[in-house]
């Protein structure tokens, strides 16, 4: 058995911006800064950064352009890929990335402890509206609102 998983908790470095492919699909790319904090063995604190890459697709891409911003501290659990291209000067590029299912965002708006079951979820509620809100009686949920 394999198991290719990815669980990040950071800050986003940039503003997202949703976009296209040729076919019409959603996606947004974006990096994630994560903190490791230690104590040297002459015991200075120490801090280092790590950037890691995401792209999320379809409405999941698409709800989180529009309620992520840079800053925000987010969750993001997905799976590892790699792809790789040629460059204009002909040199062969590489480029690893959380491609992400699942995403969870803690702090900011919603004032509830970032780690609240109650906290706005992408993989388990499809209307990550910061104030909450029950869907009309008459409303019927269709499979292209679900973001997994």
């Amino acid at each position: 058995m394999d198991l290719n998983k990815a669980q990040i908790i950071g800050r986003i470095t940039q503003d997202l911006e949703l976009k296209q492919t040729p076919n019409g699909q959603n996606v947004v790319s974006f990096s994630v800064a994560t903190n490791r904090n230690w104590t040297d063995s002459a015991g200075i604190k120490q801090e280092q950064a790590e950037f890691h890459n995401v792209v999320l697709w379809g409405k999941l891409a698409e709800i989180t352009a529009q309620y992520l911003v840079k800053g925000r501290r987010v969750f993001i659990e997905g799976r590892l890929q790699t792809r790789n291209w040629e460059a204009q000067d002909g040199t062969k590029r590489y480029r690893t990335e959380i491609v992400g299912e699942n995403m969870i965002m803690l702090d900011g708006n919603s004032g509830q402890d970032e780690f609240s079951p109650s906290a706005p979820s992408m993989s388990t509620n499809p209307t990550p509206a910061v104030k909450k809100t029950t869907p009309k009686p008459e409303e019927e949920i269709s499979i292209e609102d679900i973001p997994f």
